[in-house]
């Protein structure tokens, strides 16, 4: 069965065939970790996470990279404005590894929210900053570069094409172009690729050019060369990353050693809130922990970035969001009945639902297709184990841990049990827990009657505080 993906590259839909046979090398950009990642951010990740799956289901073993930007990510993502970590370190008054540090750990803990399935090798900019010098020097030798008082810059009027994945016409712009950054650049699309460093900059290094510091575009090359090598299979991002760092990515490459370093280019499309961008102004980038605060699964939202291809724009509202909540409940439901039942189910019937299943899958990533024969099979008035066993194996690509269900089945009871209690009950309930943490069991005791009068009763459990409504 053919496997097709969308190759930006190309700008066509093509059959997927590695470079080496069995063995998938991917690189996906991630994140800068001067923040918290937010849902438009993870949208990506999921997509990220699926196309592993996909490739796993068809049998390749990978071999993927991601990074984590700890270093040259200016706030234009091109060559203005100040570095995002230091900035953050500034503002938050820490050194600019702690602040990445932070960050990191809390978008890995939030990555397993997801159940994403992390690339092979998680490694951080500032662990590479060799490879980077080294290829800086190789483009320069190549003729490929040159050097003003600000930094080193990739001449772009030496490569043959660029861009090549977007449709830009740079003649179009150059007339608006901003040069001020530094007025020794040939071309205003020249771009940097090593930062001669000013005396306040923290995040620097000893290099050939002085105190400096890498350009963010420069990392991914590097990164990609060092565990990759000079061609690999996919790389993948966000549709942001077109215009600017992945083209800059392809020009490094080509400087540096002849080559396009991805045969498919890959890339997500945004997330939208209410109809409208996603923006820190207007207090939209909710995070998945703000998700979790207002009652919401992480993996009901993986669920609801299933609703539509990868390559369109999806629109979250909470509306949408608590009603994949629900779906994640029913499905989770519908599985755990199939589990149970023994009705008999032709061999043929359950190929059918694989074939689909995989058909959707392997074109390019059609998930909602997916989803559909996922529901087929859950909603199917025969109960059976098998059935339960395909949902199963479906589930290597949708990473919603099915196995678990009935652990969410009971903790959503548990849920919505608290949700029906009104505020001044659970006012008691949050009292009663903070005296018994400090231990005063008779402060403990008199809530415990207050509730009581009010007509919930209590229990404490290993697993927590049991509240229901008085019979």
């Amino acid at each position: 069965m053919k496997l097709t993906f969308y190759n930006t590259l190309t700008h066509q839909k093509e059959e997927f065939k590695p470079i080496d046979e069995n063995l998938v090398k991917m690189y996906s950009c991630g994140p800068t970790v001067y923040s918290y990642a937010h849902i438009g951010n993870f949208r990506t990740y999921i997509f990220m996470d699926t196309l592993r799956r996909v490739l796993k289901y068809n049998g390749y073993k990978l071999k993927h990279v991601m990074n984590i930007t700890d270093v040259g990510h200016l706030e234009s993502d091109a060559d203005e404005g100040e570095d995002k970590m230091e900035k953050a370190a500034r503002k938050e008054n820490k050194d600019p590894y702690e602040i990445a540090n932070y960050y990191m750990n809390i978008f890995l803990e939030d990555m397993d929210k997801l159940h994403i399935d992390k690339p092979e090798i998680i490694t951080r900019a500032t662990d590479n900053i060799p490879q980077m010098i080294e290829y800086v020097q190789d483009i320069i030798k190549n003729g490929y570069a040159y050097e003003t008082s600000k930094g080193i810059y990739f001449d772009i009027s030496k490569l043959d094409k660029y861009p090549v994945l977007s449709n830009r016409d740079l003649e179009d712009q150059k007339a608006g172009a901003r040069v001020e950054v530094d007025p020794e650049k040939r071309n205003p699309y020249d771009f940097a690729l090593w930062i001669k460093a000013p005396e306040n900059h923290i995040m620097k290094w000893e290099s050939p050019w002085g105190l400096s510091y890498p350009g963010w575009h420069l990392e991914c090359s590097a990164m990609g060369r060092r565990f990759l090598g000079e061609q690999f299979d996919i790389h993948t991002g966000g549709i942001d990353h077109i215009p600017t760092h992945h083209e800059n990515e392809i020009a490094q490459a080509k400087g540096a050693t002849g080559k396009i370093p991805a045969k498919v280019w890959m890339h997500c499309e945004y997330l939208q809130v209410d109809g409208g961008k996603m923006s820190k102004s207007l207090g939209n980038t909710y995070t998945i922990s703000d998700l979790q605060e207002k009652g919401i699964y992480p993996l009901a939202f993986k669920l609801f970035c299933f609703t539509a291809n990868y390559r369109t724009k999806l629109n979250f509202t909470f509306e949408g969001a608590y009603g994949a909540q629900k779906a994640l409940e029913r499905l989770y439901d519908c599985y755990t009945k199939q589990l149970n039942g023994n009705d008999k189910i032709e061999n043929s019937q359950l190929e059918d639902y694989r074939n689909r299943f995989k058909n959707y899958i392997n074109d390019d990533m059609n998930m909602p297709g997916a989803m559909s024969v996922v529901w087929e099979i859950a909603r199917n008035e025969r109960k059976s184990k098998v059935l339960a066993e395909l949902l199963l194996e479906f589930d290597n690509v949708l990473g919603l841990d099915l196995k678990n269900a009935q652990n969410y089945l009971d903790e959503f009871e548990k849920n919505k049990k608290i949700e029906d209690i009104p505020e001044d009950v659970k006012k008691l309930i949050e009292e009663r827990k903070k005296a018994r943490e400090n231990r005063d069991w008779v402060k403990s005791d008199e809530l415990r009657d207050k509730i009581t009068n009010m007509g919930y009763s209590i229990k404490d459990t290993k697993e927590g505080i049991i509240v229901t409504k008085s019979k």
